[in-house]
Protein backbone atom coordinates (compact mmCIF):
# COMPACT_ATOMS: atom_id res chain seq x y z
CA UNK A 1 0.00 0.00 0.00
CA UNK A 2 1.65 3.32 -1.10
CA UNK A 3 0.07 4.95 2.11
CA UNK A 4 2.65 3.33 4.18
CA UNK A 5 5.18 4.51 2.17
CA UNK A 6 7.73 7.35 3.14
CA UNK A 7 8.36 9.70 1.07
CA UNK A 8 11.90 9.61 1.33
CA UNK A 9 15.32 11.16 -0.56
CA UNK A 10 16.00 7.23 -1.42
CA UNK A 11 12.59 6.29 -3.13
CA UNK A 12 11.12 9.45 -4.48
CA UNK A 13 13.11 9.01 -7.89
CA UNK A 14 11.48 5.21 -8.08
CA UNK A 15 7.76 5.94 -7.38
CA UNK A 16 7.48 9.12 -10.66
CA UNK A 17 7.84 8.58 -13.65
CA UNK A 18 10.69 11.55 -13.74
CA UNK A 19 11.89 13.55 -11.16
CA UNK A 20 13.26 17.33 -11.24
CA UNK A 21 14.99 18.00 -8.13
CA UNK A 22 15.59 21.43 -7.16
CA UNK A 23 15.65 23.25 -10.10
CA UNK A 24 16.58 27.11 -10.55
CA UNK A 25 13.94 29.73 -11.17
CA UNK A 26 15.38 30.20 -15.14
CA UNK A 27 14.88 26.17 -15.45
CA UNK A 28 11.44 26.55 -13.24
CA UNK A 29 10.29 29.42 -15.71
CA UNK A 30 11.61 27.56 -19.25
CA UNK A 31 9.48 24.07 -18.18
CA UNK A 32 6.48 26.01 -17.07
CA UNK A 33 6.52 27.97 -20.32
CA UNK A 34 7.62 24.80 -22.29
CA UNK A 35 4.47 22.54 -21.36
CA UNK A 36 1.88 25.37 -21.69
CA UNK A 37 1.54 26.20 -17.62
CA UNK A 38 2.34 29.92 -17.88
CA UNK A 39 3.61 32.69 -20.40
CA UNK A 40 5.99 35.35 -19.59
CA UNK A 41 4.96 39.04 -18.99
CA UNK A 42 7.50 41.76 -20.53
CA UNK A 43 8.77 42.40 -17.43
CA UNK A 44 10.44 38.98 -17.25
CA UNK A 45 8.01 37.47 -14.48
CA UNK A 46 5.67 34.71 -15.33
CA UNK A 47 2.38 34.84 -15.83
CA UNK A 48 0.03 32.06 -14.57
CA UNK A 49 -3.71 31.33 -13.98
CA UNK A 50 -4.44 29.15 -10.81
CA UNK A 51 -7.95 27.98 -12.48
CA UNK A 52 -11.18 27.68 -10.55
CA UNK A 53 -9.79 28.56 -7.07
CA UNK A 54 -7.85 32.32 -7.43
CA UNK A 55 -7.92 32.01 -3.16
CA UNK A 56 -8.11 29.61 -0.59
CA UNK A 57 -11.10 27.43 0.11
CA UNK A 58 -11.03 27.40 4.05
CA UNK A 59 -14.04 25.16 4.39
CA UNK A 60 -11.72 22.41 2.65
CA UNK A 61 -9.02 22.54 5.00
CA UNK A 62 -8.65 19.80 7.16
CA UNK A 63 -6.89 18.37 10.02
CA UNK A 64 -6.53 14.80 11.17
CA UNK A 65 -7.58 14.37 14.06
CA UNK A 66 -5.73 11.40 16.20
CA UNK A 67 -3.87 11.07 19.47
CA UNK A 68 -1.88 14.15 18.70
CA UNK A 69 -4.54 16.53 18.06
CA UNK A 70 -7.68 15.53 19.56
CA UNK A 71 -6.88 17.27 22.77
CA UNK A 72 -5.15 20.00 21.62
CA UNK A 73 -6.81 21.56 18.26
CA UNK A 74 -9.72 24.36 18.71
CA UNK A 75 -12.00 21.92 16.41
CA UNK A 76 -14.85 23.98 15.20
CA UNK A 77 -15.85 25.96 11.43
CA UNK A 78 -11.93 26.41 10.99
CA UNK A 79 -9.99 24.10 12.12
CA UNK A 80 -11.77 21.03 10.59
CA UNK A 81 -11.30 17.15 11.50
CA UNK A 82 -10.76 14.04 9.43
CA UNK A 83 -10.17 10.71 10.34
CA UNK A 84 -6.61 9.51 9.84
CA UNK A 85 -8.16 6.86 7.18
CA UNK A 86 -9.58 9.57 4.88
CA UNK A 87 -6.20 10.97 5.10
CA UNK A 88 -4.33 7.73 3.71
CA UNK A 89 -6.83 6.91 1.17
CA UNK A 90 -6.41 10.41 -0.37
CA UNK A 91 -2.53 10.13 -0.19
CA UNK A 92 -2.55 6.73 -2.27
CA UNK A 93 -4.81 8.22 -4.50
CA UNK A 94 -2.57 11.01 -5.25
CA UNK A 95 0.67 9.01 -5.51
CA UNK A 96 -0.98 6.66 -8.04
CA UNK A 97 -2.04 9.89 -9.99
CA UNK A 98 1.53 11.15 -9.87
CA UNK A 99 3.07 8.58 -10.65
CA UNK A 100 3.41 8.46 -14.08
CA UNK A 101 3.86 11.95 -14.05
CA UNK A 102 7.02 14.91 -14.16
CA UNK A 103 6.93 16.00 -10.96
CA UNK A 104 9.22 18.93 -9.70
CA UNK A 105 10.80 18.51 -5.98
CA UNK A 106 11.87 21.79 -4.21
CA UNK A 107 13.78 21.24 -0.60
CA UNK A 108 13.91 24.19 1.62
CA UNK A 109 13.39 25.56 4.96
CA UNK A 110 10.95 27.84 7.25
CA UNK A 111 12.13 30.26 10.12
CA UNK A 112 15.15 32.55 9.55
CA UNK A 113 16.18 31.72 12.89
CA UNK A 114 18.01 28.26 12.59
CA UNK A 115 17.31 27.21 15.87
CA UNK A 116 13.87 27.17 15.10
CA UNK A 117 13.97 25.83 11.33
CA UNK A 118 11.82 23.27 10.00
CA UNK A 119 12.65 21.73 7.09
CA UNK A 120 9.85 21.19 3.77
CA UNK A 121 10.20 19.26 0.46
CA UNK A 122 7.26 20.14 -1.99
CA UNK A 123 6.84 17.44 -4.71
CA UNK A 124 4.23 19.14 -7.27
CA UNK A 125 2.88 18.50 -10.60
CA UNK A 126 3.05 21.80 -11.96
CA UNK A 127 6.88 23.59 -12.02
CA UNK A 128 5.98 26.97 -11.28
CA UNK A 129 4.09 25.46 -8.04
CA UNK A 130 7.80 24.25 -7.48
CA UNK A 131 9.14 27.63 -8.54
CA UNK A 132 6.39 29.44 -6.04
CA UNK A 133 8.08 27.31 -2.95
CA UNK A 134 11.33 28.33 -3.91
CA UNK A 135 10.24 32.36 -3.82
CA UNK A 136 8.56 31.63 -0.62
CA UNK A 137 10.22 29.50 1.34
CA UNK A 138 14.01 30.18 2.81
CA UNK A 139 16.45 29.04 0.40
CA UNK A 140 19.09 25.88 1.65
CA UNK A 141 22.97 26.79 0.16
CA UNK A 142 23.55 23.96 -2.18
CA UNK A 143 26.09 22.11 0.53
CA UNK A 144 23.18 22.14 2.85
CA UNK A 145 20.87 20.14 0.18
CA UNK A 146 23.84 17.66 0.29
CA UNK A 147 21.40 14.53 2.70
CA UNK A 148 18.84 17.49 3.30
CA UNK A 149 16.40 15.10 5.61
CA UNK A 150 12.52 16.59 5.10
CA UNK A 151 10.93 17.53 8.67
CA UNK A 152 7.48 17.69 7.00
CA UNK A 153 6.91 17.01 3.07
CA UNK A 154 3.89 18.48 0.91
CA UNK A 155 2.42 16.63 -2.15
CA UNK A 156 0.77 19.38 -4.32
CA UNK A 157 -1.35 17.95 -7.43
CA UNK A 158 -3.68 21.05 -8.70
CA UNK A 159 -5.04 18.01 -11.30
CA UNK A 160 -5.93 15.62 -8.94
CA UNK A 161 -9.97 15.53 -7.82
CA UNK A 162 -11.16 13.79 -4.75
CA UNK A 163 -14.44 11.76 -4.44
CA UNK A 164 -16.42 13.62 -1.53
CA UNK A 165 -18.78 10.05 -2.05
CA UNK A 166 -15.85 8.08 -0.60
CA UNK A 167 -13.30 10.21 0.69
CA UNK A 168 -14.58 11.85 3.84
CA UNK A 169 -14.70 15.49 2.49
CA UNK A 170 -17.32 18.15 1.21
CA UNK A 171 -15.83 18.96 -2.45
CA UNK A 172 -13.11 17.46 -5.07
CA UNK A 173 -10.83 20.09 -4.20
CA UNK A 174 -9.10 20.09 -0.51
CA UNK A 175 -5.94 20.56 1.82
CA UNK A 176 -5.14 18.50 4.46
CA UNK A 177 -2.53 18.60 7.42
CA UNK A 178 -1.24 15.61 9.37
CA UNK A 179 0.54 15.91 12.50
CA UNK A 180 1.53 12.81 12.94
CA UNK A 181 2.59 11.56 9.23
CA UNK A 182 4.22 15.53 9.22
CA UNK A 183 2.40 15.32 5.75
CA UNK A 184 -0.06 18.25 3.95
CA UNK A 185 -1.83 17.02 1.16
CA UNK A 186 -3.20 19.54 -1.56
CA UNK A 187 -5.41 18.59 -4.51
CA UNK A 188 -8.11 20.11 -6.81
CA UNK A 189 -6.74 23.27 -6.46
CA UNK A 190 -3.64 25.35 -7.86
CA UNK A 191 -4.11 28.02 -5.71
CA UNK A 192 -0.96 28.54 -4.40
CA UNK A 193 -1.77 30.47 -1.07
CA UNK A 194 -2.55 26.52 0.10
CA UNK A 195 0.87 25.72 0.20
CA UNK A 196 2.10 28.87 2.20
CA UNK A 197 -0.42 29.05 4.80
CA UNK A 198 -0.12 25.30 5.02
CA UNK A 199 2.91 25.63 6.08
CA UNK A 200 2.01 28.41 8.37
CA UNK A 201 -0.36 26.81 10.37
CA UNK A 202 2.09 23.80 10.87
CA UNK A 203 4.51 26.27 12.68
CA UNK A 204 1.40 28.23 14.63
CA UNK A 205 0.91 24.54 15.88
CA UNK A 206 4.02 23.37 16.30
CA UNK A 207 6.10 26.55 17.70
CA UNK A 208 3.52 27.56 20.51
CA UNK A 209 2.87 23.62 21.66
CA UNK A 210 7.25 22.69 21.47
CA UNK A 211 8.99 25.66 21.52
CA UNK A 212 7.10 28.51 23.07
CA UNK A 213 8.13 30.48 20.40
CA UNK A 214 4.62 32.78 19.79
CA UNK A 215 3.48 32.98 16.01
CA UNK A 216 2.42 36.13 14.55
CA UNK A 217 0.55 36.89 11.35
CA UNK A 218 1.99 40.07 10.59
CA UNK A 219 4.72 42.35 9.30
CA UNK A 220 8.14 43.45 10.26
CA UNK A 221 10.41 45.91 10.07
CA UNK A 222 13.56 47.54 11.90
CA UNK A 223 14.62 50.99 12.25
CA UNK A 224 18.54 52.52 12.14
CA UNK A 225 18.71 52.42 15.84
CA UNK A 226 17.36 48.54 15.67
CA UNK A 227 14.20 49.29 16.69
CA UNK A 228 11.53 46.35 15.59
CA UNK A 229 8.21 47.14 14.79
CA UNK A 230 5.38 44.61 14.09
CA UNK A 231 2.19 45.68 11.57
CA UNK A 232 -0.79 43.00 12.00
CA UNK A 233 -3.95 43.59 9.73
CA UNK A 234 -6.54 42.15 7.92
CA UNK A 235 -6.61 42.85 3.81
CA UNK A 236 -7.31 46.19 3.11
CA UNK A 237 -6.05 47.53 6.39
CA UNK A 238 -2.83 48.39 4.97
CA UNK A 239 -0.51 46.48 6.43
CA UNK A 240 2.16 46.18 3.38
CA UNK A 241 2.02 49.53 2.04
CA UNK A 242 2.90 50.92 5.80
CA UNK A 243 5.21 48.22 6.81
CA UNK A 244 7.16 49.46 3.56
CA UNK A 245 9.30 52.52 4.44
CA UNK A 246 12.23 53.46 3.07
CA UNK A 247 13.87 54.53 6.60
CA UNK A 248 13.41 51.38 7.74
CA UNK A 249 14.80 47.46 6.40
CA UNK A 250 11.63 45.19 5.88
CA UNK A 251 12.26 42.10 8.09
CA UNK A 252 9.39 40.24 6.38
CA UNK A 253 5.60 41.07 4.80
CA UNK A 254 3.27 38.68 6.59
CA UNK A 255 4.29 35.48 8.84
CA UNK A 256 6.83 36.30 11.80
CA UNK A 257 7.93 34.42 14.86
CA UNK A 258 8.86 35.84 18.30
CA UNK A 259 11.25 33.85 20.65
CA UNK A 260 12.99 34.60 23.74
CA UNK A 261 15.74 35.91 21.49
CA UNK A 262 13.55 38.20 19.00
CA UNK A 263 11.82 38.29 16.36
CA UNK A 264 11.70 35.93 13.08
CA UNK A 265 10.95 35.95 9.53
CA UNK A 266 9.51 32.60 8.79
CA UNK A 267 9.63 32.81 4.84
CA UNK A 268 12.29 33.87 2.14
CA UNK A 269 9.71 35.76 -0.15
CA UNK A 270 6.85 38.36 -0.55
CA UNK A 271 3.15 37.16 -1.51
CA UNK A 272 1.75 40.70 -2.31
CA UNK A 273 -1.82 41.62 -3.84
CA UNK A 274 -1.74 43.74 -7.04
CA UNK A 275 -5.13 44.97 -7.91
CA UNK A 276 -4.47 48.47 -9.05
CA UNK A 277 -0.96 48.46 -8.60
CA UNK A 278 1.63 51.25 -9.96
CA UNK A 279 4.66 52.47 -9.04
CA UNK A 280 3.74 55.40 -7.41
CA UNK A 281 1.74 53.54 -4.80
CA UNK A 282 3.79 50.66 -4.22
CA UNK A 283 7.27 51.57 -5.53
CA UNK A 284 8.80 48.23 -3.73
CA UNK A 285 6.18 45.72 -4.88
CA UNK A 286 6.03 46.82 -8.24
CA UNK A 287 10.07 47.16 -8.97
CA UNK A 288 10.28 43.24 -7.61
CA UNK A 289 8.05 42.04 -10.76
CA UNK A 290 10.97 40.97 -13.26
CA UNK A 291 12.05 37.53 -13.49
CA UNK A 292 11.58 35.21 -11.30
CA UNK A 293 8.47 36.50 -10.18
CA UNK A 294 5.47 34.90 -10.54
CA UNK A 295 2.17 36.89 -11.47
CA UNK A 296 -1.28 35.32 -10.87
CA UNK A 297 -4.42 35.67 -12.32
CA UNK A 298 -3.34 39.11 -13.92
CA UNK A 299 -4.80 39.47 -17.39
CA UNK A 300 -2.43 41.29 -19.95
CA UNK A 301 -2.80 44.80 -21.75
CA UNK A 302 -4.73 43.49 -25.04
CA UNK A 303 -2.50 42.77 -27.69
CA UNK A 304 0.71 42.83 -25.13
CA UNK A 305 2.45 41.10 -22.77
CA UNK A 306 1.86 43.66 -20.21
CA UNK A 307 0.13 42.83 -17.17
CA UNK A 308 -3.09 45.07 -16.83
CA UNK A 309 -3.12 45.41 -12.86
CA UNK A 310 -6.32 47.10 -12.90
CA UNK A 311 -8.24 44.00 -14.50
CA UNK A 312 -9.89 42.15 -11.92
CA UNK A 313 -11.68 40.63 -14.55
CA UNK A 314 -10.87 36.87 -13.39
CA UNK A 315 -10.80 38.21 -9.31
CA UNK A 316 -9.48 40.91 -7.03
CA UNK A 317 -7.36 38.45 -5.73
CA UNK A 318 -4.49 39.28 -7.77
CA UNK A 319 -0.87 38.39 -6.41
CA UNK A 320 2.43 38.43 -7.10
CA UNK A 321 4.96 36.31 -5.87
CA UNK A 322 9.02 36.98 -5.36
CA UNK A 323 12.28 36.15 -3.14
CA UNK A 324 12.70 38.66 -0.99
CA UNK A 325 15.73 39.55 -1.95
CA UNK A 326 14.22 41.59 -4.78
CA UNK A 327 13.23 44.22 -2.49
CA UNK A 328 16.00 46.54 -2.34
CA UNK A 329 15.08 47.27 1.55
CA UNK A 330 14.67 43.82 2.78
CA UNK A 331 16.74 43.12 5.77
CA UNK A 332 19.51 40.19 5.14
CA UNK A 333 19.30 38.12 7.72
CA UNK A 334 15.52 38.40 8.68
CA UNK A 335 16.23 38.29 12.57
CA UNK A 336 15.38 41.71 14.41
CA UNK A 337 15.36 42.11 17.92
CA UNK A 338 12.44 42.03 20.77
CA UNK A 339 9.63 44.44 19.24
CA UNK A 340 9.20 48.44 20.88
CA UNK A 341 6.44 49.05 19.05
CA UNK A 342 3.27 46.86 17.86
CA UNK A 343 0.58 48.33 15.75
CA UNK A 344 -3.06 46.35 15.19
CA UNK A 345 -4.54 48.15 11.60
CA UNK A 346 -8.09 48.23 11.06
CA UNK A 347 -10.05 49.69 8.49
CA UNK A 348 -12.96 50.82 10.54
CA UNK A 349 -15.63 51.64 8.45
CA UNK A 350 -18.00 52.90 10.46
CA UNK A 351 -16.00 55.64 11.39
CA UNK A 352 -15.94 55.18 15.28
CA UNK A 353 -12.47 54.16 16.32
CA UNK A 354 -9.71 56.74 16.97
CA UNK A 355 -6.68 56.95 14.38
CA UNK A 356 -4.29 55.82 16.54
CA UNK A 357 -4.66 55.04 20.37
CA UNK A 358 -2.64 53.18 22.71
CA UNK A 359 -3.46 50.18 24.57
CA UNK A 360 -3.00 48.61 27.78
CA UNK A 361 -1.72 44.73 28.04
CA UNK A 362 -5.73 43.72 28.79
CA UNK A 363 -6.72 45.54 25.76
CA UNK A 364 -4.06 44.29 23.16
CA UNK A 365 -4.89 40.95 24.30
CA UNK A 366 -8.95 41.85 23.76
CA UNK A 367 -8.47 43.57 20.34
CA UNK A 368 -5.78 40.82 19.53
CA UNK A 369 -7.98 37.96 20.54
CA UNK A 370 -10.97 39.78 18.49
CA UNK A 371 -8.99 40.50 15.24
CA UNK A 372 -11.37 43.51 13.65
CA UNK A 373 -12.13 45.31 10.39
CA UNK A 374 -14.75 46.37 8.16
CA UNK A 375 -15.78 45.37 5.19
CA UNK A 376 -17.29 48.00 2.44
CA UNK A 377 -19.91 47.71 -0.29
CA UNK A 378 -18.00 46.83 -3.50
CA UNK A 379 -16.07 44.16 -1.48
CA UNK A 380 -18.41 41.07 -1.66
CA UNK A 381 -21.29 40.48 -3.36
CA UNK A 382 -24.05 40.91 -1.92
CA UNK A 383 -22.43 44.07 0.56
CA UNK A 384 -24.29 47.17 0.38
CA UNK A 385 -22.81 48.78 3.35
CA UNK A 386 -20.78 48.28 5.94
CA UNK A 387 -19.76 45.00 8.15
CA UNK A 388 -17.89 43.93 10.69
CA UNK A 389 -15.40 41.44 9.82
CA UNK A 390 -13.70 40.07 12.81
CA UNK A 391 -10.78 37.19 12.32
CA UNK A 392 -9.19 36.11 15.64
CA UNK A 393 -5.42 36.93 15.93
CA UNK A 394 -5.58 38.78 12.61
CA UNK A 395 -5.39 35.41 11.14
CA UNK A 396 -7.93 32.64 12.14
CA UNK A 397 -8.62 30.43 9.32
CA UNK A 398 -4.35 29.71 10.18
CA UNK A 399 -4.81 29.34 13.90
CA UNK A 400 -4.76 25.38 14.73
CA UNK A 401 -5.01 26.50 18.97
CA UNK A 402 -7.61 28.31 20.93
CA UNK A 403 -7.27 32.42 19.89
CA UNK A 404 -6.67 33.23 23.99
CA UNK A 405 -3.59 30.89 23.86
CA UNK A 406 -1.66 33.20 20.94
CA UNK A 407 -3.34 36.39 23.10
CA UNK A 408 -1.38 35.12 26.31
CA UNK A 409 1.87 34.65 24.94
CA UNK A 410 1.02 38.16 22.95
CA UNK A 411 0.25 39.46 26.71
CA UNK A 412 3.15 38.41 28.46
CA UNK A 413 5.56 39.08 25.94
CA UNK A 414 4.14 42.58 25.78
CA UNK A 415 5.04 42.98 29.58
CA UNK A 416 7.67 41.41 29.83
CA UNK A 417 9.81 43.46 26.88
CA UNK A 418 8.08 46.76 27.65
CA UNK A 419 6.04 46.37 24.63
CA UNK A 420 3.97 49.41 23.61
CA UNK A 421 0.78 48.11 20.96
CA UNK A 422 -1.15 50.46 19.26
CA UNK A 423 -4.52 50.26 18.19
CA UNK A 424 -4.82 51.90 14.20
CA UNK A 425 -7.69 53.31 12.17
CA UNK A 426 -6.87 53.26 8.59
CA UNK A 427 -10.56 53.55 7.32
CA UNK A 428 -13.66 56.11 7.40
CA UNK A 429 -13.58 59.50 9.80
CA UNK A 430 -16.20 62.20 10.04
CA UNK A 431 -18.84 59.27 9.35
CA UNK A 432 -19.42 56.26 8.04
CA UNK A 433 -18.54 54.56 4.84
CA UNK A 434 -20.35 57.05 2.32
CA UNK A 435 -20.54 59.61 4.26
CA UNK A 436 -17.67 60.43 6.26
CA UNK A 437 -14.03 60.37 4.35
CA UNK A 438 -11.33 58.16 4.50
CA UNK A 439 -8.00 58.62 6.60
CA UNK A 440 -5.76 60.19 4.59
CA UNK A 441 -2.51 57.79 4.50
CA UNK A 442 -0.24 61.21 4.85
CA UNK A 443 -1.39 60.77 8.00
CA UNK A 444 -1.53 57.76 9.57
CA UNK A 445 2.21 57.62 8.33
CA UNK A 446 2.80 60.85 10.49
CA UNK A 447 1.11 58.89 13.33
CA UNK A 448 2.93 55.66 12.84
CA UNK A 449 5.99 57.37 12.66
CA UNK A 450 5.20 59.69 16.07
CA UNK A 451 4.81 56.29 17.74
CA UNK A 452 7.82 55.06 16.56
CA UNK A 453 10.00 58.12 17.10
CA UNK A 454 8.82 58.44 20.88
CA UNK A 455 6.45 61.33 20.08
CA UNK A 456 3.36 59.62 21.67
CA UNK A 457 5.08 58.70 25.31
CA UNK A 458 3.91 59.01 28.52
CA UNK A 459 4.68 62.89 29.12
CA UNK A 460 5.40 63.69 25.68
CA UNK A 461 1.32 64.10 24.99
CA UNK A 462 -1.81 64.31 26.80
CA UNK A 463 -4.39 61.59 27.07
CA UNK A 464 -7.76 61.39 26.40
CA UNK A 465 -10.34 58.43 27.28
CA UNK A 466 -13.24 57.64 24.76
CA UNK A 467 -16.30 56.33 25.53
CA UNK A 468 -17.95 53.38 25.16
CA UNK A 469 -14.38 51.85 23.93
CA UNK A 470 -12.03 52.85 26.67
CA UNK A 471 -9.44 53.90 23.66
CA UNK A 472 -6.67 56.37 25.43
CA UNK A 473 -6.39 58.59 22.38
CA UNK A 474 -3.64 61.04 21.86
CA UNK A 475 -4.37 64.44 22.21
CA UNK A 476 -1.50 65.73 19.85
CA UNK A 477 0.51 64.15 17.68
CA UNK A 478 3.24 65.61 15.18
CA UNK A 479 2.10 66.60 11.65
CA UNK A 480 -1.46 65.55 12.14
CA UNK A 481 -4.22 67.88 12.74
CA UNK A 482 -5.36 67.20 16.16
CA UNK A 483 -9.08 67.42 15.65
CA UNK A 484 -8.37 64.44 13.59
CA UNK A 485 -7.65 62.44 16.90
CA UNK A 486 -10.79 62.58 18.30
CA UNK A 487 -13.28 60.48 15.88
CA UNK A 488 -16.57 62.15 18.00
CA UNK A 489 -15.18 65.71 17.32
CA UNK A 490 -14.99 64.69 13.44
CA UNK A 491 -19.02 64.22 13.19
CA UNK A 492 -21.32 66.87 12.55
CA UNK A 493 -23.76 65.05 15.04
CA UNK A 494 -21.69 64.05 17.98
CA UNK A 495 -25.41 62.11 19.17
CA UNK A 496 -24.97 60.21 15.62
CA UNK A 497 -21.41 59.48 16.42
CA UNK A 498 -22.56 57.89 19.20
CA UNK A 499 -25.52 55.41 18.34
CA UNK A 500 -22.87 54.13 15.75
CA UNK A 501 -20.46 53.35 18.55
CA UNK A 502 -22.97 51.43 20.45
CA UNK A 503 -23.83 49.65 17.50
CA UNK A 504 -20.19 48.77 16.91
CA UNK A 505 -19.39 47.88 20.29
CA UNK A 506 -22.49 45.66 20.39
CA UNK A 507 -21.08 43.55 17.10
CA UNK A 508 -17.53 43.57 19.52
CA UNK A 509 -19.26 42.03 22.40
CA UNK A 510 -21.75 39.54 20.63
CA UNK A 511 -17.87 38.02 18.73
CA UNK A 512 -15.87 38.00 21.67
CA UNK A 513 -18.58 35.18 23.23
CA UNK A 514 -17.37 32.65 22.09
CA UNK A 515 -14.18 33.07 23.38
CA UNK A 516 -15.08 34.26 27.02
CA UNK A 517 -15.35 30.46 28.26
CA UNK A 518 -11.28 30.93 28.03
CA UNK A 519 -10.42 34.63 28.06
CA UNK A 520 -8.95 36.04 31.67
CA UNK A 521 -11.58 37.93 33.65
CA UNK A 522 -8.78 41.24 33.06
CA UNK A 523 -9.32 40.60 29.52
CA UNK A 524 -13.08 40.54 29.38
CA UNK A 525 -13.32 43.48 31.87
CA UNK A 526 -11.41 45.73 28.83
CA UNK A 527 -14.75 44.79 26.58
CA UNK A 528 -16.53 47.79 25.07
CA UNK A 529 -19.38 49.02 27.76
CA UNK A 530 -22.94 51.01 26.30
CA UNK A 531 -24.15 54.20 26.79
CA UNK A 532 -27.44 54.98 27.76
CA UNK A 533 -29.27 57.49 25.33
Amino acid sequence: MTNSIKLTLDNINQLFRQVHWNLSPQALTEAAIQYHQAQLADNGALVVSTGQFTGRSPQDRFIVKDTITATTVDWGKINLPIEPMYFNRLREKMLEYLADKTVYVRDAYACADENYRLNIRLISEFAWSNQFAYNLFLRPLAEELKGFQADWTILCAPGFEADPNTDGIRKPNFAILNFSAREILIGGTAYTGEIKKGIFSVLNYLLPMERGVFPMHCSANVGKTGDTAIFFGLSGTGKTTLSADPQRQLVGDDEHGWSDEGVFNFEGGCYAKTIDLTEEKEPDIYRAIRPGAILENIPFVAGTRHPDYADDSITENTRVSYPIHHIANALEKSIAGHPKNIFFLTCDAFGVLPPISRLSKEQAMYYFISGYTAKVAGTEAGITEPEPSFSACFGAPFMPLHPTQYANMLGERMEKHQTSIWLVNTGWTGGPYGVGERIRLKYTRAMIRAALEGHLEEGQTPYLPQDIFGLRMPMTCPGVPHELLNPRQCWGDPLAYDRMAERLAQDFRQNFRKYEEKADEAVKDVAPGALVF
